[in-house]
């Protein structure tokens, strides 16, 4: 008996504390975002680049790791030839120097062998993860490629999240032969058909814990069948949603948690209303950043918006939940008339100093003519 009063009091006071850190938590990163310029992009005439996780490393200097894929290709190119390369700098805010290719192809008889992407790098115990989207086909995409394309769609439904370590950031890098988050086996699960963009770190609890996209397969799914034009369309998949996994050690094993998070009342057939989340802790509390679709939680359509969680399980938009509008204040005082989208932070002594995020520039009339990466820096108000 005195053993269980014991228990229940521990319970009781982490719940306690639990209450008394929401009370108290007030963050407010929108306040604290700065001005852009021309010198925050990091941009490559011959390349697409697509948002960029930065971690400050053992060694004291800054690492990135980003995915970048040929201009001529195209912006729809990156489910089909996208690599994630490495990039390093002296400084937080630059300039990133291109160093090498961290995770290139490797053979479509990999789950990961033609393409990596949306990458996002955590340190723990001297050692690097790297966390990413991996995908391959048997059939070789025509380029440039689209939405409308069949074999556009193999490659999109063989989604998987892989991770990759290394003792040093420029690797070499080992990799797992399976995805360390894979597909549901319950063809009526959420994420049936696919897995992807994963964002995962390390709770207050010590243990890891993921937040990824999901898509499942609507009733009458069935394959891409190559010898059809229009059999992408039975192929695409159910509405996008995010679900959880959590594990003890980097490598896993994850086991995921049934349902979906980021949903609302009323919106519940919407095909999507958060993308990309980025995940973290911070005094006690769970964390994510997610690119706010709708305006539902910032009344502001593509702003990046702050939820927060308690457990890590249940997450609600967070009392500041405006981060960064989708026109992006610059230093002349003109705004951008694009948003940012998959962002991430840099974490520095506990605290974000930096949002790094993908940017789609139109070029000639072209939606998505470019891409790069926006660095956006974080700072204290003066009191």
């Amino acid at each position: 008996m005195k053993k269980l009063r014991s228990y229940f009091s521990c319970v009781v006071f982490y719940c306690f504390s639990v209450a008394i850190l929401a009370q108290n938590n007030d963050l407010n990163l929108g306040e604290k975002v700065q001005p852009v310029n021309e010198q925050s992009k990091f941009i490559d005439p011959n390349y697409h680049i697509w948002g960029a996780s930065v971690v400050k490393g053992y060694d004291g200097k800054y690492h990135m790791y980003y995915s970048r894929w040929k201009y001529e290709l195209g912006h729809m190119a990156w489910v089909t030839d996208s690599e994630i390369a490495y990039a390093i700098s002296e400084t937080p805010d630059g300039p990133y120097r291109h160093k090498n290719v961290a995770l290139p192809a490797r053979g479509n008889r990999y789950w990961d062998g033609t393409t990596t992407h949306n990458p996002t790098i955590i340190k723990k115990e001297g050692l690097y993860y790297l966390y990413y989207m991996g995908t391959t086909s048997s059939v070789k995409a025509k380029q440039p490629t689209s939405m409308q394309q069949k074999d556009w769609w193999k490659y999109r439904n063989n989604q998987r999240i892989g991770v990759a370590w290394s003792v040093s950031p420029e690797g070499p890098w080992s990799r797992l032969d399976k995805p360390i988050i894979d597909t549901s086996e319950d063809l009526k699960a959420s994420d049936a058909l696919i897995t992807s963009n994963p964002a995962i770190n390390i709770g207050p609890d010590g243990n890891i814990f993921a937040i990824y996209k999901a898509v499942g397969k609507q009733e009458g799914w069935q394959p891409v069948d190559m010898k059809t034009d229009d059999s992408y369309k039975v192929s695409k998949g159910d509405r996008v949603r995010y679900m959880q996994a959590f594990a003890e050690h980097p490598l896993g094993p994850f086991k995921k948690r049934e349902g979906t998070i980021f949903e609302l009342k009323s919106h519940e057939n919407s095909h999507m209303i958060a993308e990309d989340p980025y995940v973290w802790s911070q005094n006690g509390l769970y964390y994510a950043l997610v690119t706010d679709i709708k305006g539902l939680f910032t009344g502001d359509n593509g702003a990046i918006a702050l939820m927060e969680s308690t457990n890590g399980l249940d997450w609600k938009k967070s009392k500041h939940a405006l981060v960064v509008p989708s026109k992006i204040l610059k230093e002349d005082g003109s705004t951008t008339d694009y948003k940012i989208e998959r962002p991430q932070l840099l974490i520095e002594d506990g605290k974000p100093t930096y949002i790094f995020g993908a940017l789609g520039i139109t070029v000639n009339g072209v939606h998505r003519g470019h891409a790069c990466n926006l660095r956006i820096a974080l700072v204290d108000k003066k009191k």
